[in-house]
């Protein structure tokens, strides 16, 4: 193989390695929120989401219950969300099969704009900058390969 050609794949298995990454680390963070939800350890998020809905007030009983279950639904997708993104990152997308960069790219837009609409819509904002900022993480190895799949 020429030079140039071991550049190329080093390129894109460098990507290709970094979505793997990102697919873990989205499964490993949601698995996380299912066990921390509702202890002291999760409190740093419910700092930032509670004075939204809740002003100055404490969150009642009932409430907190709700956030715990909601958070681990919200948990149980990222996990399953990211083990998806890590299965087609492995297989797939490494194989260059245009149908996997085709679903991370679309898929993460879905995610995104869905996502950072509802909250902005409910003045959640650091749900949104945290989302901008995941968005940028995830997709610059999908923009950044796209050239290894079109053939």
């Amino acid at each position: 193989m020429s030079e140039d050609g071991r550049r190329i794949n080093n390129n894109f298995s460098f990507w290709q390695r970094w979505l793997l990454v990102v697919g873990v680390v989205i499964s490993v963070s949601g698995i996380m929120i299912v066990l921390l939800s509702g202890t002291p350890l999760f409190d740093m998020f419910n700092r930032q989401i509670d004075p939204v809905f809740w002003g100055p007030n404490t969150v009642e009983d009932n409430a907190k219950g709700f956030q715990q279950w909601i958070y681990g639904v919200l948990g149980a997708t990222m996990a399953g969300w990211g083990v998806f993104m890590t299965f087609i990152a492995h297989y797939s997308f490494r194989n260059k099969e245009k149908w996997a960069w085709n679903c991370m790219f679309v898929g993460m837009l879905v995610w995104f704009v869905l996502d950072t609409s509802i909250s902005i819509f409910h003045k959640v904002y650091f749900n949104a900058v945290f989302n901008t900022g995941l968005l940028i993480i995830a997709m610059l190895p999908v923009v950044l390969t796209r050239k290894y799949f079109i053939q």
